[in-house]
């Protein structure tokens, strides 16, 4: 007699798919909502960065492991799998991805796409649900291994390019590879060399630090007589701007393993003599190399590197006279972004901003010896400069940190008088001395621009606020005065406001995070965009008027520009150029 089996299978439970399918769509609004509304709060920008990180954490673990119904061997298969994943491509990514791009970009690609290979997977019924998710996270996690970070804009929008191709920097010294000069050839460049006697622009911004060319008018007939380019060479990675003393142009940037101070002949761009030491500073955002100036004084070149290398150089010959380094000095390691005061020379002594505890926030070296003159505290954080400015009939040193402004005595380096100001962001941009006693102070982020005032009370001088905007908040970008109006970049759109209220006139041209120079006498400005066109615009306080502009260099462009004579220099960090413009003779 047969038995009849009447057992029924147990039903298979459908995957639980809407906290994956909410998940994933929370990863992609956490990345791309901030930078839509263009905010630039850090704690937005942490959301940005680490949000989807986060969800796609919550994904694997709170959906996948925890709730999604599948059958517990799957559900650990997927676990370990998307891990393992994570850890192999960790150990395989390229450096420039490390520790940022892998936080920002595999991790969360890698595991959204375990999501949606499974959430597809169950929709469609193709296959075992997690093996597809695994599939997926391979792919994922196997792109990101297979590009690099070529770092990010001023709205931190990432180029990246596949890890086998070379780097603008590996080019560049394959080129350099072919340059060396023969023994004659460099005997007659250092003859060249040695004739400079005055430097037409010192350092970084000018004379007195300020982007204010005078006397000058371009001609705006570009149509007719466009910018004429003398030359183009493949450069070393750096922010660094130019000084230029005759037929010189000083600079400084990365070659391999070894920082350089060089220096080029301002007629061809061909090198007449590079200074090289063993530094590089590299860091995920801005990339390799120096962030500084180089300093001429007298025939001498100052220059401060990433890693904090502070040298004074022979300006004809390149020769190292002495050398200093600031985390030996100020017992501290480089900040964030590196070292990136430009030197500054007043009187006998030489400044750099270190950062320091105590008294090693700003330092001051005898321009002769290297030896420490004096030190003062200052904040520990800042890519600022040191900036000499006269106010009410006195000298003073400003120094701009994260704790506010700070003003020195530069004989001994005395505080004379504070303005507190602290943040937890960075500060960049250098101050701004307007009219007899008023100071601005510039901020990114969402900080914004403050107006100081200086007071005499007795003996002491007393800081009070006039006003405090949102209207204009420049990253690195130094703004310039005009008759009543600051013209300077707003993030990445160039703006006007009224120097009395902190009122914006305008808001207008999309110039990426550039840098602008003014020329007071023909009421003109010289803006250099982040993608490297030049501009120039009329000083408008009613509304934005383009002038002229001509495409000048490649790639993204934050150095500041140079404008010498009738001459145009400009670099970053692929390249550098140097254009003719056509001026008006008065």
């Amino acid at each position: 007699m047969n038995s009849t089996d009447h057992s029924t299978p147990t039903p298979t439970r459908e995957l639980r798919l809407w906290p994956a399918i909410l998940l994933i769509v929370l990863m992609v609004v956490a990345r791309v909502f901030p930078k839509l509304l263009g905010l630039r709060d850090p704690r937005v920008l942490t959301v940005s960065f680490l949000g989807p990180a986060l969800c796609g954490m919550l994904l694997l673990l709170g959906w996948w492991l925890a709730s999604s119904r599948a059958a517990w061997k799957d559900r650990i298969v997927g676990v370990l799998g998307v891990a393992g994943l994570a850890v192999i491509a960790g150990f395989l990514s390229d450096r420039s991805m490390l520790p940022l791009g892998y936080m920002m970009y595999a991790i969360p690609w890698g595991m959204a796409a375990f999501g949606i290979g499974v959430v597809g997977a169950s929709l469609v019924a193709i296959g075992k649900p997690v093996w597809i998710g695994l599939l997926a996270s391979l792919i994922a996690f196997g792109y990101w291994d297979a590009v690099r970070s070529d770092g990010v804009n001023g709205d931190f929008r990432d180029a990246r390019s596949w890890r086998w191709e070379p780097t603008a920097e590996e080019r560049f010294m394959s080129e350099l590879a072919t340059r060396a000069k023969k023994p004659g050839e460099l005997a007659t460049s250092l003859e060249k060399v040695a004739e400079v006697a005055e430097a037409e622009w010192p350092g970084f911004r000018g004379v007195h630090r300020d982007n204010a060319i005078l006397s000058a008018e371009i001609d705006i007939d570009w149509e007719v007589r466009p910018p004429r380019e003398l030359w183009r060479h493949a450069i070393g990675p750096a922010w660094s701007s130019f000084a230029v003393a005759g037929n010189r142009l000083f600079t400084q940037e990365q070659r391999g393993e070894m920082e350089a101070v060089t220096c080029y002949d301002a007629d061809t761009g061909d090198e007449l003599w590079a200074l090289d030491y063993p530094s590089r500073f590299w860091e995920a955002i801005a990339g390799a190399g120096p962030r500084g100036t180089p300093t001429w004084h007298n025939g001498h070149l100052f220059t401060l590197g990433a890693e904090g290398i502070l040298q004074c150089i022979a300006a004809n010959t390149g020769a190292q006279i002495w050398q200093r380094d600031l985390r030996e000095d100020a017992s501290r390691k480089p900040p964030m972004w590196g070292f990136s005061a430009s030197p500054l020379v007043v009187d006998q002594v030489v400044l750099v901003h270190a950062g320091g505890d105590g008294d090693r926030g700003v330092l001051a070296y005898d321009m002769e010896t290297g030896d420490l003159a004096w030190s003062a505290p200052s904040g520990d954080h800042t890519y600022s400069s040191p900036h000499l400015v006269e106010l009410l009939g006195r000298s003073y040193v400003l120094m701009l940190c994260n704790d506010g402004l700070c003003a020195l005595d530069p004989t001994d380096g005395s505080v004379a008088w504070k303005h507190a100001w602290g943040m937890e962001g960075y500060r960049v941009v250098q101050p701004l001395v307007f009219g007899e006693s008023r100071i601005l102070l510039g901020t990114g982020m969402e900080e914004g621009t403050r107006c100081i005032n200086i007071d005499i009370n007795g003996d002491q001088l007393d800081t009070t606020e006039v006003w405090t905007e949102r209207s204009i908040k420049p990253n690195y970008n130094d703004y310039v005065a005009h008759e009543g109006y600051l013209y300077g970049f707003d993030h990445n759109i160039f703006a006007c406001i009224d120097l009395e209220t902190g009122v914006r006139q305008w808001k207008k041209g999309r110039y990426g995070n550039g840098q602008v120079l003014l020329l007071p006498d023909a009421n003109q400005l010289l803006v250099m965009t982040e993608q490297g066109e030049l501009i120039v615009l009329r000083t408008n306080p009613e509304k934005l008027e383009v002038l002229a502009r001509h495409p000048v260099l490649n790639g993204k462009t934050w150095n500041h520009h140079v404008l010498v004579g009738n001459r145009v220099y400009a670099r970053n960090a692929e390249e550098m150029a140097a254009y003719e413009l056509p001026m008006v003779v008065r």
